[in-house]
């Protein structure tokens, strides 16, 4: 596990985007897991502003680790926020676009999906592998759509399911464990004093660690990076990692 930890979201941000950047570099594709949230709408802008121009597009394929169950033009929806502030200022082929359809039936959408990863994506030991997977974490300890209630989600044989936020009972599309620690990269992008407590006892292995989904992100082939601020890594412990 690597920690990198910057001064504020700004900063994460353009880590971020510059650790991406060279990640996508070579003349393979390149299969890449998005994540909504405030922090990954700041970097999908340096992404468009900074990087629009020298990445090649052609080689990204993008499909997304969770979305609501709602139209793709709702302000809810992760794709509608990514299309704004990405998609729609870089050159990047329609088929390279890989959405979750939360406009669809849930249980149905989950199967359609599962199917579009097993089809869309290179295969390791038989199973389907990103290249790299966003994370963002809740003041609750979720990551994609798995919060704490339902954690039993992240064990799940499919390799998407249908999840539901606990208090609103939204339903969401998210990928499961199995899925996310079988990629070759895993990055946390996690920011602000609201997530202190979470993230220190997940790195301190502290408290109630072991009921959070997102302390149960441990990719088994590759590596895992947590991009923080300073606000977000406040409790933890030096030497702990």
């Amino acid at each position: 596990m690597e920690l990198k930890i910057y001064q504020d979201k700004n900063e994460v941000a353009q880590e971020f985007s510059k650790y991406f950047a060279e990640k996508a570099k070579g003349d393979e594709p390149f299969h890449v897991a998005l994540s909504g949230g405030s922090t990954p709408k700041i970097v999908f802008d340096v992404l468009a502003k900074e990087f629009g121009a020298s990445i090649d597009w052609k080689l990204v394929h993008f499909y997304w680790g969770d979305e609501r169950c709602v139209l793709p033009t709702d302000d809810e929806s992760n794709y509608k926020m990514t299309v704004e502030h990405l998609l729609s200022k870089i050159d990047i082929p329609e088929e390279n676009i890989h959405r979750i359809k939360g406009e669809n039936d849930p249980e149905e959408e989950a199967v359609r999906y599962a199917q579009v990863l097993k089809d869309e994506l290179p295969g390791k030991n038989g199973f389907p592998q990103f290249d790299l997977v966003i994370l963002g974490m809740g003041d609750d300890g979720h990551t994609a759509s798995i919060f704490p209630y339902e954690i039993e989600l992240w064990k799940s044989v499919n390799l998407c399911e249908v999840a539901a936020h606990p208090d609103s009972g939204q339903k969401r599309i998210t990928i499961t464990g199995n899925l996310i620690n079988h990629s070759k990269t895993v990055a946390f992008l996690v920011t602000g004093a609201s997530k202190e407590e979470k993230v220190g006892e997940i790195l301190n292995c502290d408290g109630a660690c072991d009921t959070y989904p997102a302390n149960l992100v441990a990719p088994t082939l590759g590596d895992l990076v947590w991009f923080l601020d300073k606000a977000a890594a406040a409790k933890i412990r030096e030497g702990q990692v």
